[in-house]
């Protein structure tokens, strides 16, 4: 870049293409040049390339400069139907001469390049992204759980694939609280522990939902300073309570079992028939060690580290499954992406009949599924590790939920990294905390 003048204009094009939806993708040339910008692109969209240098290379002396030179640019992908416009508003912005059309998408999942007719490489997509993320894997192997690692580097060879997807069985953009919009708020107590960090975005989504949220903290409830009474929910957040170590969400749990003030409360507010509970993450974790408190929760696991032995971050797929939980009828069947964050959220169950217990008596409310919807004990589809995929679980006829993934990061659309196009402004999470608000009346 001879002139910042150029920059400034490249930088204008590009957001003018952006906000008219006509940029589909986006990378710009850095480390490794352009032959690693397009590489990746297509290992993060699963497709295949066909790569033609014609524009860049005169002849073969040309290719290993144009393909790995690291100087400033970009690569965009638009549609075919577009070119003429976006070549015409660079032209515009006086980048025509540096502006070429280099490669287009193939059904055949390979990487191919060509020059002057004569093709210059072809190798499988899978093979390369493999290639390039062996060293990654090796790394892993040692450091993590070796069988977690193989199992996520031996699913870059399906090269059939097809991603994170949404299929519901209810209506995303339906308001089944609309109703109750000019009602009374429900008052729902959003618990928390030192440490806990996603109350924030769960007060959010209840209030959103029409409920009247109150930040409670547990010392609150220790000292007497808050009671549960008048509270029609009660949510405890994830987070890093006792910064999440050594089953930190047992350590929450054992500060209400082993306190007469604390126990006597949450005991009763499980027990009154008018109220409802959902625990997320941490707050998971710690609801399955008050399963003594919790009518019809005897069967429920308690949660243990990942078997990747690692903290795991990502958005993963889970199944509504056929329960009595308040919190998500109507749901059943549907299958969407949902944030997950945790160390330690591993099913445990005390015996198989506790297994066999909570499957026979629908208690299970959610499960990892695989991209192609079937339940899954295989990392990363299933980050930790449980048995038979189970990551939600429910009891006392449905009004306690318990779930290890983050259901108050993806409630609105804008939330989730990728989303279907007839999604607006709520996410398919929203629809949890409507029904909860639909229940209260």
């Amino acid at each position: 870049v001879d002139d910042a003048e150029d920059l400034k204009a490249f930088f204008a094009v590009i957001q003018g293409l952006n906000q008219d939806d006509i940029l589909l993708a986006y990378h710009d040339r850095s480390d490794g040049g352009l032959w690693a910008t397009l590489t990746e692109m297509s290992f993060a969209g699963h497709l295949g390339l066909d790569i033609n240098l014609d524009a860049i290379a005169k002849n073969e002396a040309d290719v290993l400069p144009a393909l790995f030179a690291e100087e400033l640019g970009a690569v965009i992908q638009i549609r075919k139907t577009d070119t003429d416009f976006v070549m015409m508003q660079l032209k515009a912005a006086g980048l025509d001469d540096c502006t070429h059309v280099i490669a287009s998408i193939n059904n055949r999942d390979s990487i191919s390049i060509t020059l002057d007719g004569v093709e210059l490489l072809d190798e499988t997509r899978s093979d390369l992204q493999r290639l390039w993320t062996r060293t990654s894997y090796e790394i892993q192997a040692l450091r993590d759980n070796v069988d977690c690692a193989k199992q996520e580097f031996d699913n870059l060879l399906d090269a059939d694939d097809p991603g994170l997807h949404a299929e519901l069985s209810f209506d995303v953009n339906e308001n089944v609280a609309a109703s109750f919009a000019n009602s009374e708020r429900p008052k729902v107590a959003i618990l928390r522990e030192q440490g806990v960090n996603g109350q924030i975005e769960m007060a959010a989504a209840f209030d959103k939902a029409g409920f009247s949220t109150q930040d409670v903290h547990m010392s609150d409830i220790l000292s007497g300073r808050v009671t549960l009474e008048g509270f029609r929910g009660l949510v405890a957040c994830g987070g890093f309570s006792y910064g999440d170590v050594l089953g930190a969400g047992e350590g929450w749990a054992k500060s209400i079992l082993f306190n007469d003030i604390a126990r006597e409360q949450f005991k009763t507010f499980f027990e009154r028939e008018d109220t409802f509970t959902l625990g997320v993450c941490n707050g998971c974790q710690m609801l399955s060690n008050l399963h003594e408190l919790i009518p019809g929760a005897q069967n429920w696991p308690h949660f243990v580290r990942n078997q990747s032995e690692q903290f795991e971050a990502r958005v993963a797929m889970v199944e509504v499954q056929s329960s009595d939980s308040i919190l998500l009828k109507g749901m059943e069947g549907s299958r969407m992406p949902i944030a997950i964050a945790h160390g330690e959220g591993h099913a445990e169950f005390a015996s198989e009949a506790d297994l066999e217990a909570v499957n026979k008596n629908a208690h299970v409310a959610l499960r990892f599924v695989d991209n192609f919807g079937l339940t899954t004990e295989a990392y990363p589809a299933n980050p930790n590790g449980s048995t038979q995929g189970i990551t939600g679980l429910t009891a006392a006829n449905g009004r306690v939920t318990i779930m290890m993934p983050h259901p108050e990061r993806v409630f609105r659309a804008v939330q989730n990294s990728h989303c279907p196009d007839e999604w607006s402004e709520d996410g398919a999470w929203m629809r949890m905390f409507r029904n909860a608000r639909v229940w209260c009346d």
